[in-house]
């Protein structure tokens, strides 16, 4: 009654759906009918031949790890998952406990959902119903949320209801919603009259005035009344608060239910996945006949026909059955159903939810449930099961290892604040060894990283425990350790910082895992260690095409981003960041993001850096990764400096060293001083490029354990060069082939040979730039590219070869100006039209030579003669004979006249005439 758009809008979105798919999320507040409506799409569709699947979310089974799903898609079991690949099978099966395996991705997971429900859709209509989605576990709610946003173009319908403002899981920003407003007046009216037709008038007023709209109110607040009550012979309460109302109105409705109506409630509350029939079975032995019937008739619940499932009629029913009952009560039937359900999970979480007394054998069975949950993509999952796992640990020491694990993982979840209490507790919980375990120690490390503490003591801290790690700590936690001690060695920057690792490294052996040694080959100190390792790491990176761990994947990227493979790992790497995005694991989204940033810049996608480092930053501030923030400044940093945008290349390396200067991260100071000295570069302020350069490794030297000395060597070479530091110029070269940096990457290749060339006697220049030029696969490297030829076009003018000097420059030209790099762009224009572009200027130019116009723009911009020769390649004689000529054609005695008189000539030509 009442929902007559409603219903429409129902209606129109089911057809829809069934001819090209789509998602509605309807919303409100409890009671207000949103169960109604899902009904009645249900029964619609079903009309209409739709298949139709439904679940609801469960409060008591928000920890368990796909039991949403599990409602949905059991149904399909037997006969439609023959329609998945074996991969795609198999997950969904060991997803949802009905199948072994090794545990699944939930991308994988959510994608062979997405499948499944696609290929049912080719052959009918398919309509996914979830009432109360704000309940849903949190590995249910990230594939829902996965499949909702791509059903356009399929027949597949889902068709979702949420609380108002209720907090959840199941993250439905973006999709359609219709939020349903309680019932107006004269819909409220009709609705109670239908109901309760010899209600009194004023009682009628009464209850019209608290229910306020809500159906669920209009409908339960009279049958709670009693029969004088409601002929109004008897007064009314003077107070009935609504929330308090309701509850009493459910709690007093089961409460007159038999004992054995009760238990079977109970035992439905506890796990919805549980068949009826075994629900029934566990009850009559308990002793009561027809347990159900009782239930149906006080229209509690209802039988699910094509699961053989029980489903409460209004959510507030589960809760008030669980509220109702006694905590004996409650363990008994955690106990029962530990009995009854086949899936492991499932069974240690209700036998831990059984479990008083603190027992290892229970605690051990959730330790491993854990495992499997973290296995499957569900780290919230797994620190839920650890988390009741140590509180059931008889031992101390259990107790606190079990909570550092957990907190470790709290760390990838995103919820860093969870994970700084379950460390705390951990501390707690063995006060003799503070919680000494490797797992305690690498999350206070990286707590104390992300705080306002200083790199040295998290550094100091992890080396410590580390160093005095006893034999409880397996070989597993020390692993873990390492990788979280490698990135305060990186933060910490020298080579000192990494001897602790080293040593620890050597004390594993042959027990190191693959990728931690190739990271350690690759990584730290790439210069000296990573040519032996590149095989491995070419196959490593090959097979992430069918990885589903996201910290695998991240970890490899660790190892491939110096040695420039991370092109190979993009696809990986965005299958994380969607991840993410449906739910996932946030730790590694955030470093993934990082790396495709470095991809980026190097690969000329410079508009795609802003965009990741928006969502970086957001997802670093909302999640507390504070110390993942600063690389998102470092890029914003580089992408506007090599734009010519110096104040906002200032401000984002402002911030990058707000960051770092006070916790002493000297490593995350060397990048910040690449910024720099690009930025520095671009306003041709060679000086300060060299003095950020050689901040970074010393001229002829590349230092022990920085590896970003490699993205920078070229600038060195071409600041030393213009500040005629030749010596120091060739010095860095003779470095970089004495360390044959050229086998270690193409790109690199290209950086040394541009380097040999820049530096380079006239007579070798052309050969190092033409072998620079012939690296395969070089137009990977846009900018890299094009600096090159410029700085070759720049040699050929001055080697008199004009007509080969402008081939270089066009080219160069082109690329700076399609990357938007202006700075590069205004040198390779200056150096075109010196070389005799045909820029011809107006006959009132003043006479002015191309030359001379380019030496009076940078004359009046402040540069002193010496500096203009080092940008043109003059000698500061020459530059002075020129302005002796441009004076008198200019028509001024003096320098401090020259911005005047160069802004009364008009524009000058652009290449294709237009006006500059």
């Amino acid at each position: 009654m009442g929902r007559g758009e409603d219903v429409e809008l129902i209606r129109s979105f089911l057809a829809g759906a069934a001819a090209g798919g789509g998602a509605l999320l309807l919303v409100g507040e409890p009671g207000v009918g949103k169960s109604v409506l899902v009904d009645a799409a249900v029964e619609a569709a079903s009309a209409a031949g739709t298949l139709v699947l439904c679940a609801g979310g469960a409060e008591f089974e928000a920890d368990v790890s796909f039991s949403g799903l599990n409602q949905v898609l059991f149904p399909l079991l037997e006969q439609e998952f023959d329609r998945l690949t074996d991969g795609h099978r198999v997950a969904l099966s060991v997803a949802l406990g009905c199948g072994e395996g090794p545990p699944p991705d939930r991308l994988v997971v959510s994608n062979a959902t997405l499948g499944l429900l696609r290929a049912i859709g080719a052959d009918r209509p398919v309509l996914l119903v979830v009432d109360d989605v704000h309940w849903m576990d949190r590995a249910s709610a990230g594939v829902l949320a996965f499949v909702a946003r791509r059903l356009a173009g399929s027949r597949v319908g889902f068709l979702a209801a949420s609380r108002t403002g209720m907090e959840s899981f199941f993250e439905g920003a973006g999709l359609p919603e219709h939020e349903l407003q309680p019932l107006d007046g004269d819909a409220a009216r009709t609705l109670l009259e239908a109901r309760f037709p010899a209600l009194g008038v004023k009682v009628r007023r009464r209850v019209l005035a608290e229910a306020r709209g809500n159906p669920l109110a209009l409908l339960e607040l009279p049958a709670a009344l009693t029969g004088p009550q409601r002929a109004a012979l008897r007064a009314l309460p003077a107070v009935l608060p609504l929330s308090r109302r309701l509850q009493t109105l459910f709690v007093s409705r089961i409460s007159e239910l038999p004992e054995a109506s009760r238990q079977l409630l109970l035992l439905a509350a506890l796990d919805a996945t549980v068949d009826l029939r075994v629900l029934q079975a566990a009850v009559t032995e308990r002793g009561g006949s027809d347990p159900l019937a009782a239930a149906e008739r006080a229209q509690l619940l209802q039988v699910d026909e094509s699961t053989g499932r029980l489903t409460f009629r209004h959510s507030l029913t589960r809760s008030a059955v669980v509220e109702l009952s006694t905590t004996d009560q409650r363990r008994r039937a955690h106990l029962a159903l530990a009995e009854m359900v086949d899936q492991p999970e499932r069974r240690a979480w209700h036998l831990g939810e059984a479990t008083i007394e603190p027992d290892e054998r229970v605690a051990s069975l959730l330790e491993e449930a854990a495992h499997r949950i973290g296995g499957r993509g569900d780290p919230a999952g797994a620190v839920a099961a650890l988390t009741r796992a140590a509180h059931l640990s008889p031992l101390r020491s259990e107790r606190s290892r079990r909570l550092a694990v957990a907190a470790f993982l709290g760390v990838e979840t995103g919820e860093m604040g969870t994970a700084s209490q379950l460390l705390r507790d951990a501390r707690r919980a063995d006060p003799a060894h503070g919680g000494g375990s490797l797992y305690a120690a690498a999350t206070g490390a990286y707590l104390l990283s992300n705080g306002d503490n200083d790199i040295e003591a998290a550094h100091r801290l992890l080396v410590e425990a580390i160093e005095n790690r006893t034999e409880s700590d397996d070989d597993e936690a020390l692993v873990e350790a390492l990788w979280t001690l490698s990135l305060l060695c990186w933060f910490g920057g020298g080579a000192e910082k990494w001897d602790p690792y080293h040593a620890a490294l050597a004390d594993l052996g042959t027990r190191v895992p693959p990728l931690l040694a190739l990271l350690t080959a690759t990584f730290p100190d790439p210069v000296r260690t990573a040519a032996p390792a590149l095989d491995q790491l070419t196959t490593t990176i090959s097979s992430l095409r069918d990885e589903i761990d996201p910290t695998r994947i991240v970890r490899t990227c660790n190892a491939a981003v110096f040695m420039d493979r991370l092109a190979g790992c993009r696809d990986p790497l965005w299958r994380v960041v969607r991840h993410a995005r449906e739910g996932g694991p946030l730790a590694p989204a955030v470093s993934a993001l990082i790396y495709l940033c470095v991809d980026d810049f190097i690969t000329g996608r410079w508009d795609e850096i802003g965009q990741l480092a928006d969502e970086g930053l957001e997802m670093g501030d909302a999640h507390g990764y504070h110390h993942f923030e600063w690389p998102f400044h470092y890029h914003r940093a580089l992408v506007a400096a090599v734009r010519g945008d110096q104040e906002t290349s200032r401000i984002q390396i402002d911030e990058g060293l707000r960051w770092a200067t006070p916790r002493g991260a000297r490593g995350i100071e060397l990048y910040i001083h690449h910024a720099q000295g690009l930025a520095a570069l671009a306003r041709n302020d060679f000086e300060d490029a060299y003095r950020h350069a050689v901040a970074i490794s010393p001229p002829g030297v590349f230092a022990s354990h920085v590896p970003v000395a490699l993205w920078v060597m070229m600038d060195l070479v071409e600041a030393a060069v213009r500040t005629d530091r030749r010596a120091e110029a060739a010095a860095h070269v003779a470095a970089m082939h004495d360390a044959d940096i050229a086998a270690l990457s193409p790109r690199l290749a290209l950086l040394v040979a541009g380097s040999t060339a820049i530096a380079a006697d006239d007579d070798d220049a052309t050969v190092s730039f033409e072998r620079g030029l012939a690296v395969p696969g070089s137009d990977r490297w846009p900018f890299e590219v094009a600096r090159v030829r410029l700085a070759f076009g720049e040699h050929l003018r001055r080697a008199r070869a004009p007509g080969a000097a402008r081939v270089q420059l066009a080219s160069a030209l082109e690329t700076f100006d399609r990357l938007g790099a202006r700075p590069w762009a205004a040198r390779a224009g200056h150096e075109l039209r010196a070389a005799g572009l045909s820029t011809a200027q107006p006959a009132d130019v003043g006479d002015l030579t191309p030359q001379e116009r380019e030496i009076a723009v940078l004359a009046a911009a402040g540069l002193s003669n010496k500096e203009i020769g080092q940008q043109l390649f003059l000698s500061h004689r020459t530059v002075g004979a020129h302005l002796y000529r441009v004076f008198p054609k200019l028509g001024i005695t003096s320098r401090a006249a020259l911005r005047d008189a160069l802004a009364t000539l008009p524009p000058r030509p652009s290449r294709d005439g237009a006006s500059l």
